[in-house]
């Protein structure tokens, strides 16, 4: 192998190479992606961050380069010199940026070897994940998964500079911080000097960036680490990185108009497309009527209709008995579906069924009307309106879900997002950016039997509900809203609660008693009687939109060295059994054997 001398360092890289380089001497430093003979001589696909570019050594050219090029294997790290030029008529690679030029060696150094790679790092690779996130060191290597981390890292330049340019500061708020655990559980920490005591490490900054606006602040930004031992999704990760924003003396319009901005200008700086503006907005309940989410893909359309007054008044005992307990009855009109046999019909019953429905009520549509099992159990006139409010046309499919406003709503929303995938209504290309509005305050839980907080405590509600804080808190509406694209929320945020006595009132109705309201959240509450402006914020999930904007089909394909399913890194092992000194230290014992 060569030493690694001056000459040997890069000076442009290999996918920036272009047809005005021709002519020029250059440097290439990278890796062998192939390598090929042709009648003496050597090709090689040189390949670094930015891209390939083609290598040619002649034997003609350089005795030693040829030599050397005899004796490489994928993945070496080469240093090459030579002259860039246009290639020979009818080898020019459209499907490359660099495809109509060649560098022509003069020299070449084998910087260092390597062993036979475990899968081809080609992007059409076909092995298992577990793999992959074993040896992620290669799999970062390819082509495809490097482009998102490029759109990653664009992303996160276009946030910065366009917070910086409207007046954000960038402040670093703890990552060791007090746990008080109301949603996901903490990462826990344990204190080597203050013994049986222990750190969390943050779900959000969320009571920082609320301190620093009671501290005179004003506007705070940061793109910050944030930890929550939850079960793990294809969506989900143990650590994530926020897009942390706040903002004081604003209201809701500020907050959107703000962070309408941002996006579009993400959007232009990453993919180079424009988005159309204003965002359109929907209010919580309306998002649950329409869609059966909070989180609608709006790409396509499929609507949820309500037929409860319709269908109410019918022989079929299912509807009438939930229309008489306050129930609802709602569908879905499937275009071109009407030829669908029993079996299909059941599978898309199973869909429905796990957002909670018993079954799934169906009418196929014909030239002559309505034709169904159930179509005994309808008059006919109910029958002739069902198909004209519907909008059905012959060979539609109509579907029916009944029950409480929660299960139609999971039902029809998951069995909407199933249909639209399964008749190709959804286009990849399209980006649908949505406010979501007015989600109620609390959310009442069944096991414990108290309210919850449907996002977080600190959230304000709307001014015109705050006296039903008093009278029903199940109706009061909250100044929270979520940015929702392409059906996932990418972004959360509320206006705050910046008075004491209404952030007491809402830990009461939280079951947050006054003493350990002070044990977990007393700094807050003191510092709210300072002087608190007005203030509101939101915070991105900087993974999401980067999954989402590269088309990447997990978090874990945007995450540099992600988590498996079962919280692992394939990697280094981690987590890992410690040295019993360690836990000493700690003054922690472990009951599962720890190994010396």
């Amino acid at each position: 192998m060569d030493a690694f001398l001056p000459e040997h360092k890069r000076t442009i890289y290999c996918g920036r190479l272009r047809p005005e380089h021709i002519g020029q001497e250059v440097v290439l430093c990278g890796w062998v992606h192939r390598r090929r003979d042709h009648g003496g001589l050597v090709f090689i696909d040189l390949r670094d961050r930015e891209g390939l570019a083609q290598v040619v050594i002649n034997p003609e050219g350089s005795v030693e380069a040829h030599a050397k090029a005899e004796a490489l294997r994928v993945e070496f790290v080469l240093s090459v010199r030579g002259t860039v030029r246009r290639r020979p008529e009818g080898t020019v690679n459209p499907n490359l940026p660099t495809g109509e030029v060649e560098v022509a060696a003069v020299s070449l150094a084998v910087l260092n070897e390597s062993k036979p790679v475990p899968f081809s790092l080609e992007d059409d690779t076909d092995v298992a994940e577990s793999v992959r996130l074993k040896y992620r060191y290669l799999d970062l290597r390819r082509p495809s998964v490097q482009s998102n981390f490029l759109l990653r890292a664009r992303l996160a330049r276009s946030v910065r500079e366009y917070l910086f340019e409207n007046g954000f500061l960038e402040i670093e708020t703890p990552v060791l911080t007090k746990s008080t655990p109301e949603g996901a559980r903490d990462y826990l920490v344990p204190s080597r000097v203050n013994p049986g005591m222990f750190y969390a490490l943050p779900q959000s900054p969320q009571l920082f960036k609320q301190i620093l606006m009671i501290s005179g602040y004003d506007r705070y930004a940061q793109i910050v680490k944030c930890f929550r031992d939850e079960d793990l999704r294809a969506d989900r990760q143990p650590e994530f990185t926020q897009i942390d924003a706040e903002m004081s003396f604003v209201d809701r319009e500020d907050v959107f108009r703000m962070f309408e901005g941002m996006m579009t200008r993400v959007f232009r700086d990453v993919l180079g497309k424009e988005l159309s503006s204003p965002v359109p907005r929907l209010t919580y309940r309306e998002a649950m009527d329409r869609f059966g989410v909070d989180k609608p893909d709006t790409r396509f359309g499929l609507e949820i209709a309500d037929y409860t007054e319709l269908l109410s008044k019918t022989e079929f005992r299912v509807f009438a008995e939930v229309a008489a307990k306050g129930g609802f009855i709602r569908g879905i009109t499937a275009p071109g579906l009407a030829e669908s046999s029993r079996a299909e019909i059941a599978a898309l019953e199973e869909v429905a069924k796990i957002g909670g429905a018993g079954g799934l009520a169906w009418f196929k549509v014909t030239g002559q009307g309505l034709t169904s099992p159930l179509t005994k159990f309808f008059r006919e006139e109910q029958l002739k309106e069902l198909r004209e409010r519907s909008g059905a046309k012959p060979g539609d499919l109509l579907l029916f879900v009944a029950d409480g406003f929660d299960v139609v709503c999971a039902s029809l929303g998951r069995l909407r997002l199933h249909l639209g995938e399964k008749l190709g209504m959804i286009d990849p290309n399209l980006h649908h950016l949505l406010w979501v509005t007015d989600f109620p305050m609390f959310e009442w839980d069944k096991e414990e039997k108290r309210w919850g907080a449907m996002h977080h405590p600190f959230t304000s509600p709307l001014d015109e509900d705050l006296p039903l804080l008093e009278t029903d808190p199940g109706k009061a509406r909250a100044k929270a809203y979520d940015m929702v694209l392409n059906g996932s929320e990418i972004g959360g945020g509320s206006i705050r609660i910046h008075r004491k006595d209404i952030q007491s009132k809402v830990f009461g109705l939280l079951n947050i008693g006054p003493e350990e309201a002070r044990v977990k959240f007393g700094f807050l509450l003191e510092a709210l009687e300072f002087g608190a402006p007005p203030h509101g914020g939101i915070a991105f999930g900087v993974d999401r939109i980067s999954m989402i904007l590269s088309g990447a089909e997990s978090l874990r394909d945007v995450i540099a060295f992600p988590k498996t399913q079962k919280a692992t890194c394939l990697m280094t092992d981690a987590p890992s059994e410690v040295d019993v000194k360690q836990l000493r230290e700690l003054s922690i014992r472990v009951t599962t054997p720890v190994k010396n």
